[in-house]
């Protein structure tokens, strides 16, 4: 069982002991944390929290202390239910609010939960931010409202469809075309609220909509992290309903990845790349990414003329740089699309929409489509840490091995080779070295990956 306090936000696994799993009085203790970090920011008579959830079985245990710690302190709550993260986050400025907390893991599996944290743009906080939030929840000096100064809590289940018409005004979204190419799309929402809201934009843009795993009760049909090994119903799905596309989201929709008519992956890696070749297109501009994500971004970026540079892993580092190099589109090549035309955060509704667009513009398959773009191939591994374990050092160990290579460190460390990379870092959300690789073939990316573990493995003595 674990608790991970990180830039990522309290993450952790339910039931336990305090301090060491997302209990009860954990969900007490950096609620109330981020309300005093809250009221620091901005000083006024009242403060507006919104707050959402994804469908884990968990939620509503967590939600209900989360909002109830908050109008102990004399914070008022925005209620919007189930929802998703990009949804809660485009609620936060509609709604005049001073923050927003999103209750999701994301993709991790049914027993994990999580308190996501948003400033007064709804945007994730920074690292220095969080740290002034930990620092706060350590000291544990918090002052409850009087009872006649307590918060309240209004409920607003409307959220899901004013993000849907925003997503639709947006001047990409090319909804007449959309109507008009007659699409049927299989959407696995994972029981969670992407089957709520995925839907409902398809309807509204005229597709005709097979659901599978689109109830939104939290027991996962399969693990939700949307990787091709855990699609195998999606994929028959698509096949059956003799469908254009198959359609899949994590549990709290800010990841996407698609699946052709053939049931075969389009890649999670390229959702970001074809949403960005539409947008280039027609907007000419600048991208990025982070470090761990395919060189296909760069390709498709040069050849629209633009510029592209990547960042460290985590949202907030990829908003960051976005918001410096005044990029047009960017995002995470685990299928997170972040569009500033609609708000800086990953958006699998936004992404729908502009791949849509895009299909319906290019007039051909997802799998033709497909083989437009340059092609590369991602391993994605990892290694499970032990308590003591010098993380720091064992990375350390490989940069110094590898110092004639082209190295970044802003995050872990990154080696490019001519035809391939590998990026090795410890994961914000789990007590992990994730290892990435690509290369230009499958084989090659999974033993570049192997060779990486086996040298971790002999440093680190595991």
């Amino acid at each position: 069982m674990t608790l991970i306090k990180s830039i990522s936000g309290i993450r952790g696994t339910i039931g336990g002991q305090a301090g060491e799993n997302l209990t009860p009085i954990d969900a007490v203790k950096f609620a109330s944390a981020y309300g005093v970090w809250l009221k620091q920011q901005r000083e006024k008579e009242h403060h507006k929290v919104v707050v959402g959830r994804d469908a884990r079985i968990s939620g509503k245990m967590i939600q209900s202390l989360v909002m109830n710690t908050l109008i102990g302190m004399g914070i008022d709550v925005v209620d919007v239910g189930l929802s998703t993260t990009p949804t809660v986050e485009v609620a936060v400025p509609m709604e005049h609010a001073d923050g927003g907390i999103i209750l999701t893991a994301s993709h991790n599996p049914k027993q994990w939960n999580a308190l996501k944290l948003l400033n007064e743009k709804g945007e994730f906080l920074d690292a220095v931010e969080g740290g002034k939030i930990l620092d706060i929840a350590e000291k544990g000096a918090v002052d409850f409202a009087d009872v006649d100064s307590l918060g309240k809590i209004t409920k607003n289940k409307a959220y899901i469809d004013l993000h849907i018409i925003e997503v639709l005004d947006l001047d990409l979204v090319t909804v007449k075309a959309i109507e008009e190419a007659n699409f049927r799309v299989v959407v696995d929402g994972v029981n969670s609220t992407g089957g709520l809201a995925i839907p409902l934009l398809l309807e509204r843009l005229g597709v005709e909509v097979i659901k599978i795993h689109c109830e939104p009760n939290g027991h996962f049909p399969h693990n939700p992290e949307p990787l091709k090994e855990h699609l195998t119903d999606l994929s028959e799905a698509v096949k059956k309903h003799n469908a254009d596309f198959g359609i899949v989201v994590d549990p709290d929709v800010d990841r996407l990845a698609f699946m052709d008519e053939n049931g075969e992956m389009f890649g999670e890696e390229y959702t970001l790349v074809a949403c960005a070749d539409y947008v280039l297109s027609h907007t000419p501009g600048n991208t990025v990414s982070n470090m761990s994500s395919t060189r296909a971004l760069r390709d498709v970026t040069e050849k629209h003329g633009g510029a592209y540079e990547a960042s460290a892993v985590g949202e907030v580092n990829v908003v960051k740089l976005m918001k410096k190099n005044k990029v047009v589109i960017g995002g995470e090549g685990n299928g997170g699309i972040i569009y500033p035309a609609a708000h800086y955060g990953r958006d699998a509704l936004v992404g729908v929409a502009l791949f849509l667009s895009l299909l319906a513009e290019k007039n051909m398959s997802v799998s033709a489509l497909r083989k437009t773009y340059p092609s590369y191939f991602m391993g994605k591994k990892k290694i499970e840490l032990t308590p003591g374990l010098d993380v720091d050092g064992i990375l350390k160990t490989i940069e110094e091995r590898y110092q004639n290579e082209q190295l970044t460190t802003i995050d872990g460390v990154k080696i490019d080779f001519a035809e391939s990379w590998v990026h090795l870092r410890k994961s914000n959300t789990e007590p992990i070295i994730r290892i990435y690789t690509e290369a230009k073939s499958q084989d090659e990316a999974d033993a570049l990956a192997d060779k990486f573990i086996a040298e971790l493995g002999e440093i680190a003595n595991i």
